[in-house]
């Protein structure tokens, strides 16, 4: 990339780029997180459960730096990362940022006045003083120390090889052997960031690509090259976790069910997968929610969900939702995704941190509706929906993570809430999954809804009433079964032998209503009704 006309680029090697930095940044005190993982977990030095809840912030756009920097000092935005209950950032780079000395070389100010970028500059003179005249290797190394100063985690994310928005499938950044996709290259690359960040405690992690995709995709080069960019990470830098993609935009993985991926080491694998809800188009929105959710779910399960039974765990690199909470499509989607992430205790990665863009797809100060931020980076974009998603930021099981015995919490996907006792004669609500609980099922005879360590039972009492707990546990109307395309109805009978779900009212408390969207009707909306019964072993505070 060329710098501005009037200011001349200084050209530098790899290593004396290094080298000149270590001379500028002072390397944070910050605990180590070297993880490594334990079959379908990942864990600490102790092994102990680390649960990944990460969020994406784009570095690889034409500009080549972290977005938001003319708008926030970057050690204000780790900090808010972290105020939000995230642990990691997934920081995204481009190929030739590690490949390219030319590139590499050019300082942030180069890299804007060579886009035009004037107002940019002016807020990262104010904002970011110090970052504005390092090159933009540094830049990033910058951003990545500030993260593990303010205890966050990062996982270097190989998003594309040319700087650019991804993605398409002709964009030559797909597949191996596309325009900007040299194999050879690409090694290298992967090899220059694993040993520039060898020894950093905090850097955690290494994605080897951001989804692989177009016509020249296959699973013979996939294991091919994929196993050579595993291997060469782990040569350079054995600390961190290696990620791997499937095909087909990171959907696809299946190829692994009967096909392992030869390594010569263990205890670093980690594969990943995408999941949004424009993937499916409109499905969400014209199709029957519950058999759209039923049947997304499977497919995810089928495609890459499997290798946590084969021991390997599985990060959902990015998901997503338009957060102005007004597309109906990717709402119902999310909490299909909630639920399914609830279950499967899943590691995540949100798309995205970014509020706006310094240039995107030709324009300017690009507002991004899948943010976390709002366009200014002041502050978060949808509060209610960043407390909805947090429940996912803890994890429900795992290594050490026995505070209490194996039980069930009555999640609620829609509003990220479950189902909470809140004294002995007030009716049921929704409330933190902290004070959920625990509930035992009896799956396999009864089918009864019980709180662990008492007499108490889940009831219906009649339909449109609020549910009760009892102490007299019989059928038929203290029997529940999880029905619909969807598996997410908690169905009973009221005495008189009328079919009920579990549903919410306005103020959150637990009622019981007709059951909806049990046909392929398409005009429904279940998702008040929508319940998953969760493992978990942590403690949850009864209120009696």
């Amino acid at each position: 990339m060329a710098g501005s006309s009037s200011t001349p680029i200084i050209f530098f090697s790899f290593l004396a780029i290094i080298t000149s930095f270590l001379t500028v940044a002072v390397l944070p005190a910050t605990v180590s997180a070297t993880l490594s993982t334990n079959s379908r977990w990942i864990v600490d030095y102790k092994g102990q459960r680390v649960k990944l809840a990460c969020v994406n912030w784009v570095s690889h756009l034409e500009a080549v730096i972290a977005e938001g920097l003319s708008k926030q000092p970057v050690d204000a935005i780790s900090k808010r990362i972290a105020s939000l209950g995230f642990n990691c950032v997934k920081l995204t780079w481009p190929t030739f940022l590690a490949t390219n000395d030319t590139l590499a070389s050019v300082t942030v100010q180069q890299s804007f006045q060579s886009l035009n970028l004037s107002e940019s500059i002016v807020g990262l003179q104010s904002n970011n003083p110090s970052i504005i005249n390092l090159t933009l290797l540094q830049a990033y190394q910058a951003v990545v120390y500030s993260l593990g100063k303010n205890n966050v985690m990062v996982i270097l994310d190989n998003h594309v090889s040319k700087p650019g928005w991804c993605c398409s499938s002709s964009d030559g950044n797909g597949f191996f052997g596309d325009q900007y996709f040299n194999p050879d290259v690409w090694i290298k690359g992967l090899t220059r960031m694993a040993t520039l960040f060898n020894g950093v405690g905090f850097v955690v992690g290494m994605s080897l690509r951001n989804e692989l995709r177009g016509p020249k995709q296959n699973v013979d080069d996939w294991y091919k090259y994929m196993q050579r960019g595993a291997e060469a990470v782990h040569s350079a830098n054995p600390d961190v976790l290696v990620i791997l993609s499937g095909l087909s935009d990171d959907k696809d993985l299946s190829f692994l069910a009967n096909r392992p991926l030869g390594l010569t080491f263990s205890g670093k694998t980690v594969f990943e997968v995408h999941w949004f809800g424009f993937s499916d188009g409109q499905a969400w929105k014209s199709g029957n929610p519950n058999h759209v959710c039923g049947s997304v779910t499977n497919n995810m399960k089928r495609q890459s969900g499997f290798l946590l039974e084969k021991g390997f765990p599985l990060l959902v690199s990015e998901f997503g939702v338009d957060q102005r909470g007004t597309n109906v499509n990717e709402n119902r989607y999310l909490s299909c995704f909630m639920a399914a992430a609830a279950e499967l205790d899943l590691d995540f990665a949100l798309w995205t941190l970014v509020g706006s863009y310094y240039l995107r797809d030709g324009v300017l100060g690009m507002n991004e509706y899948y943010g976390v931020l709002n366009s200014d980076w002041s502050d978060i974009r949808n509060s209610s929906l960043s407390q909805r998603l947090s429940v996912l930021q803890s994890p429900f099981r795992g290594p050490d993570i026995s505070q209490s015995s194996l039980h069930k919490i009555i999640f609620h996907p829609a509003t990220g809430l479950c189902l909470v006792q809140v004294g002995q004669l007030a009716p049921l609500k929704l409330g933190p999954c902290s004070r959920s609980g625990p509930w035992i099922y009896s799956s396999q005879t009864q089918k009864f809804l019980t709180l662990e360590g008492s007499y108490l039972c889940l009831q219906v009492d009649e339909l449109e009433k609020p549910a009760k707990l009892g102490v007299i546990c019989t059928p038929p109307n203290s029997q529940w079964d999880t029905i619909s395309d969807s598996g997410l109805h908690l169905s009973s009978k009221t005495l008189n032998g009328t079919n009920v779900c579990l549903d919410v009212d306005s103020s959150n408390t637990i009622v019981t209503n007709s059951c909806k969207c049990l046909s392929r009707d398409s005009s429904c909306n279940p998702e008040s009704q929508w319940f998953k019964l969760v493992d978990s072993t942590r403690y949850s505070k009864k209120v009696m």
